[in-house]
């Protein structure tokens, strides 16, 4: 778990988190074990007992113990029910953090939510701060899911809060900006954030923070190859970093130093930083940085001649990836596995393997995406319950509030009883159109909200399919192609029996499906042609390679796509419609041709589609339990249009799709 998050509690517990990030074991174990016979001695629910297990909390948070998940449920059951705020709240972020950090994001994401909405309306001091550290926490938990929009939001506002409150902190959320900008290769916007960063850093003279600073510069030189200045860093911050012990930054030091040595070819060296680096990540019960460093120690192994070690590491990084659903390790995983039997000469194998990997590389897209939908719809449920409980408590006040006065007009309105029933009368009246205007400006800011989450996630997908299709066909073309030029390259040199060359001829055609197939993956995920020439173009090449195929014919027209330009979001998801639309046709219509016709028309845009297949009640489509409807409605709402479905069994099906522009 990352040292910086504890800072929610606030200041008051700026000194015990920063305790909580030295390395101490045993002691550690020894306060553990007090604190918790002292809670277990202790038999009233009250807020003493929450006390009490507030300080069990704020020790175990950092230490690899199942005993910490009961303690914390009781000690926010307990503080609902005694209405003590500050311990719901401790409880609501700390369990915020337990979660997020063994991998159920969703769950933690929930009770961040609830964290968010106890905070409304609360502008002290102690509060700002508090919701200074949600905000870089929940940050720090979308840069993870790769959502770089929201990461930034979240960043954003915890430098502004922190800058207003406790600005010698602001490199903490800095520091997060400087990451989310090097994932998007925003290389001025990260050299402007980190030298902002280390200046903050400097400005504390906490020589954690610092030292912390610099590791994450390093970081990035070693990937920009920056290798001579990276080390000369190294050689700096290495005495601080040994002096203060603390396991998270020692793993990152290891870390660097393993990656500087492997890029300078001493894979031994580097092997053994690697698995130092290793030791500290298992130490700290951190599943994330376990599976970020178990590739690059297989890959020294593998460098280094220590093949029966590297299998090891690399089935122990496929088990943990898969246990904990990451799929980035199980990519490197396969990957690994593939240099593995390749390099030991089992090339069937290998191909097996990279086939995974592109399998999988496939899936991704799709599989963020409804991981993304599920924690969105969880954090909702959190939020409609918290608004119902609230709901609720306000019409209990409003009851007792009514009973009290209707007491009092008793006793002094005895001879205005019709002119109080006309006061209540109208009274009523005003009280039924205010909850009215509520509950319309209450729909409309959830379908505000429904429209945001959707653009996330829509904007999201493109994102990651950009960058998959350049990663397939820049990274694991390159790396097939050069497999078959060696095996070519091979074949010229080596005197083979028949039977051989037969299996080495099966073997190549096998390869040039493979990057064939690779090939067509990456056009799909993010045609060329939708970026340089448009929509009319993309739709084209699209049409073409589906009547190429000879699956279906498709005949195919286009009008007024190329007066004027599309917006690129517009574009895209009128492209994936379509597409969705006629694999649609593909797998479920047994039609022999479809047409498809985009047109513009003044501000609309409109698609049809047409096949002669044999039809369908479309009254199914409500109870359809499928991802490709789903995809194409959640599409055409995200736009604002809207659909008309009509199917006729035997006599096809026509889809008419108007989008306002």
């Amino acid at each position: 778990m990352n040292p910086i998050r504890y800072s929610f509690f606030g200041t008051a517990l700026t000194c015990l988190l920063l305790l909580l990030c030295i390395h101490t074991s045993m002691g550690q174990t020894k306060l553990l074990d007090s604190l918790q016979a002292a809670i277990d001695r202790y038999p009233q629910k009250d807020t003493v007992k929450v006390g009490l297990i507030l300080k069990y909390v704020k020790a175990a948070v950092n230490e690899n113990t199942t005993r910490l998940e009961p303690y914390l449920l009781e000690m926010i059951a307990i503080s609902k029910a005694k209405n003590y705020r500050k311990g719901v709240r401790a409880g609501y972020g700390t369990a915020h953090l337990f979660y997020t950090d063994r991998g159920d994001l969703a769950k933690g994401m929930a009770y961040a939510d609830s964290s968010f909405l106890l905070m409304e309306g609360d502008t002290s001091k102690e509060n700002m701060i508090q919701k200074a550290y949600l905000h870089h926490n929940v940050a720090s938990d979308y840069n993870k899911m790769r959502d770089y929009e929201m990461a930034l939001y979240h960043y954003s506002e915890a430098a502004e809060l922190l800058g207003k409150y406790q600005p010698q902190y602001i490199y903490r959320p800095y520091s997060g900006i400087t990451e989310v900008y090097d994932h998007m290769n925003m290389r001025e916007k990260v050299q402007e954030y980190e030298q902002k960063t280390i200046e903050a850093a400097e400005r504390t003279g906490d020589s954690s923070a610092i030292a912390q600073r610099y590791l994450n510069r390093i970081s990035r030189l070693i990937n920009a190859k920056k290798l001579d200045k990276a080390e000369q860093y190294l050689k700096e911050v290495e005495p601080t970093v040994l002096k203060l012990d603390e396991s998270l930054l020692l793993y990152q030091y290891y870390q660097n130093m393993g990656s500087v040595l492997y890029e300078r070819k001493n894979f031994s060296k580097a092997y053994q930083y690697f698995q130092a680096a290793y030791e500290k990540a298992l130490a700290n019960d951190d599943m994330y940085l376990q599976v970020m460093v178990l590739y690059q120690l297989a890959e020294s192994a593998i460098a280094g001649g220590k093949m029966p070690e590297a299998k090891q590491y690399l089935d122990t990084l496929l088990k943990k990836s898969v246990a904990s659903d990451m799929k980035f390790g199980e990519q490197s995983a396969y990957k690994g596995l593939a240099a593995w039997h390749e390099k030991n000469g089992d090339h069937q194998t290998a191909n097996e393997w990279l086939h995974k990997q592109l399998v999988l590389n496939d899936s991704i897209a799709s599989q963020d995406v409804r991981d993304k939908l599920a924690m969105t719809e969880v954090r909702f449920k959190v939020r409609g319950k918290d608004n119902e409980i609230k709901m609720l408590q306000d019409e209990r006040e409003i009851q007792r509030l009514s009973i009290r006065q209707k007491n009092t007009l008793n006793y002094i309105l005895i001879g205005g009883a019709a002119a109080l029933l006309i006061i209540l009368l109208l009274g009523y009246r005003v009280y039924r159109n205010r909850q009215k205007l509520q509950q319309q400006r209450i729909s409309e800011l959830e379908t505000e909200k429904q429209l945001t989450a959707t653009e996330a996630v829509l904007k999201g997908e493109e994102q990651e399919r950009t960058r998959l299709a350049k990663d397939l066909h820049d990274g694991l073309g390159g790396m097939l192609s050069g497999i078959k030029y060696s095996f070519q390259h091979m074949k010229g040199n080596l005197v083979m029996t028949p039977e051989n060359l037969q299996a080495f001829e099966r073997s190549m055609d096998m390869l040039d499906s493979s990057i064939k197939e690779m090939r067509r993956v990456a056009h799909n995920m993010m045609p060329e042609a939708l970026v340089n020439y448009g929509l009319g173009a993309a739709l084209n090449d699209f049409c073409n390679d589906i009547s190429q195929s000879g699956a279906i014919q498709v005949s195919h027209q286009f009008i007024g796509l190329d007066k004027e330009k599309i917006s690129d979001t517009t574009a895209i998801t009128v492209f994936r419609i379509v597409q969705e639309l006629l694999n649609n046709v593909l797998k479920h219509a047994s039609a022999k041709t479809v047409m498809l016709q985009v047109a513009k028309n003044d501000n609309t845009l409109s698609v049809t589609v047409e096949d002669d297949g044999k039809g369908f009640d479309t009254a199914t489509l409500d109870r359809s339990g499928g991802i490709g409807w789903s995809n194409i409605r959640n599409r055409v709402e995200f736009l604002r249009g809207t659909v008309d479905i009509q199917s006729v069994p035997n006599s096809g099906t026509s889809v008419l799709i108007e989008i306002p522009l």
